[in-house]
C-alpha cells in the first residue's frame, strides 16, 4: 500500500501539559502589562486629578468645552465658559486641568 500505518504515540509526561499552555499564559502576561495596567494607572490618575478639582481651576470638559470652575459640589461642578455663561457637569466629565492663564490666551 501506499500510506502507512500509523501508530498512536504514548502521551507526554504531566510537564508537557504545562509547556503546551505556557504560550496562553504568557500572552496573558503581556496583555496585563502592555494593556491593563496602564489603563488601570490612566484611571487612577484621573479620579485623583477629578478629585483635586477646586474654585478658579481652568478646565476642559466632555466634548472639547473649555472653562474656569466656578463651583465645586459632592457630584458635579459648575464651569464658567464666558461671561454670565455657566454649565454643570459631572465631576468625571471633567478630562483635563489647564495650567492657569490657558483660557486668557485662547481668546
Amino acid at each position: 500500500m501506499l500510506i502507512n500505518e500509523a501508530w498512536a504515540q504514548a502521551a507526554a509526561p504531566g510537564g508537557a501539559d504545562l509547556m503546551s499552555m505556557l504560550p496562553i499564559i504568557l500572552m496573558f502576561v503581556v496583555l496585563y502589562f502592555v494593556m491593563i495596567r496602564p489603563q488601570m494607572k490612566r484611571a487612577k490618575e484621573h479620579k485623583a486629578m477629578v478629585e483635586a478639582l477646586q474654585k478658579g481651576d481652568e478646565v476642559i470638559a466632555a466634548g472639547g468645552v473649555l472653562g474656569k470652575v466656578t463651583k465645586v459640589a459632592d457630584n458635579y461642578v459648575t464651569i464658567e465658559i464666558a461671561d454670565k455663561v455657566e454649565i454643570r457637569v459631572q465631576r468625571p466629565a471633567v478630562q483635563l486641568v489647564l495650567p492657569k492663564g490657558t483660557i486668557k490666551g485662547a481668546e
